[in-house]
């Protein structure tokens, strides 16, 4: 049965040769493919990557299901709820997971817990057990985990979402610099858009790069992208030229909240501190650090002129060590005192 979309009248279309859920597993030239929904998931990431396998599935747009299959998962047929409110019904219930080539699963909301049955994690270790390649869309990298799946695996994880990863998951080991990651077989994006870069991906080491390109030039997406491309960033306030001096640039920017030498930040980059300074100041002409405490006063004047933090919370807000020293190393910087700013604000 196709998928319903709670308050959307969706026909089935009436095409030929639309499989049943009995018949995908008795079509091994076809590339199969199982997407598990939980509770809260993000509609974008799911309609992507299942979007990508349907426009590759045929000639023309006709949906029908000639190279690709694929079924919509859930431990049982209620409908579930994405984070936008919409609801997907699945169209089967987690039975054998070596029908599949493919096992996706679709994360979502991490607020208030990720409420996931035991019978999704026992399906994801069928599957783990069966050898059938994993992939963990937007926060499905974070049922994966939880399952015990990612064990000595890189995985992508969104920036956005790297600090309640790390958190949770101290001993995994993570980027946020590319828009997916495939180790062996495990493959994790960040979610948005690189869900539709996954799937061509998939699809062009199944079924060939015609198929992977066809799908997303109907998207209106380019050529397929390989998984290191960098992520999109938050705020990127200068453009380097230099991929690691860009790389660096990302990850500064996103943890201004951190305290601690700058060298420790950046360590993973693995080229030396001394080159790296070089390379900073010759392409955006300022050093890391001074990159860095330029972000950081910056983004400590916006709060105080748009926030109801105190002076305090924004110093801890902007990764300084305490009021006092903010204070100290904002008046030297700019000729005022974090509270003389506040104060003409209110």
């Amino acid at each position: 049965m196709p998928s319903v979309i709670e308050g959307l009248t969706t026909p089935e279309p009436k095409m030929p040769n639309l499989l049943s859920t009995n018949a995908l597993k008795n079509t091994p030239d076809k590339l199969r493919v199982g997407i598990i929904l939980t509770p809260n998931f993000t509609l974008t990431a799911f309609a992507g990557f299942v979007d990508a396998f349907r426009l590759a599935a045929d000639e023309k747009d006709y949906s029908r299901k000639l190279f690709c299959d694929w079924e919509i998962l859930g431990a049982d047929l209620d409908a579930i709820p994405s984070s936008c409110g919409a609801s997907i019904k699945p169209t089967a219930t987690l039975v054998d997971a070596d029908r599949y080539d493919y096992v996706a699963v679709v994360g979502g909301l991490l607020h208030g817990g990720q409420l996931v049955s035991n019978k999704i994690y026992k399906f994801l270790h069928q599957a783990a057990d069966d050898q059938i390649p994993l992939i963990g869309l937007c926060t499905g990298s974070f049922i994966l985990a939880r399952a015990g799946l990612l064990h000595g695996y890189l995985t992508c994880v969104s920036w956005f979402h790297r600090d309640e990863f790390v958190s949770e998951f101290p001993r995994c080991r993570i980027t946020s610099n590319q828009m997916f990651v495939v180790d062996r077989d495990r493959l994790t994006c960040a979610g948005g858009t690189s869900v539709v870069h996954l799937a061509a991906y998939v699809i062009e080491k199944s079924l060939g790069r015609t198929k992977a390109v066809k799908a997303l030039r109907i998207m209106l997406e380019d050529q397929p992208l390989p998984p290191k491309t960098l992520q999109p960033e938050a705020v990127l306030t200068k453009q380097a030229r230099d991929p690691v001096v860009h790389k660096a640039l990302l990850v500064i920017e996103q943890s201004l909240h951190k305290p601690g030498a700058i060298s420790a930040l950046l360590n993973h980059l693995e080229v030396g501190t001394r080159q790296l300074e070089r390379r900073f100041v010759a392409d955006i002409g300022l050093s890391p650090s001074a990159y860095r405490l330029k972000l950081r006063l910056n983004r400590a004047e916006w709060l105080l002129k748009n926030s109801a933090l105190g002076v305090t919370d924004i110093a801890l807000e902007c990764g300084f060590q305490d009021g006092a020293h903010f204070s100290y190393v904002f008046k030297k910087n700019t000729g005022q005192t974090p509270t003389d700013v506040k104060n003409r604000t209110l």
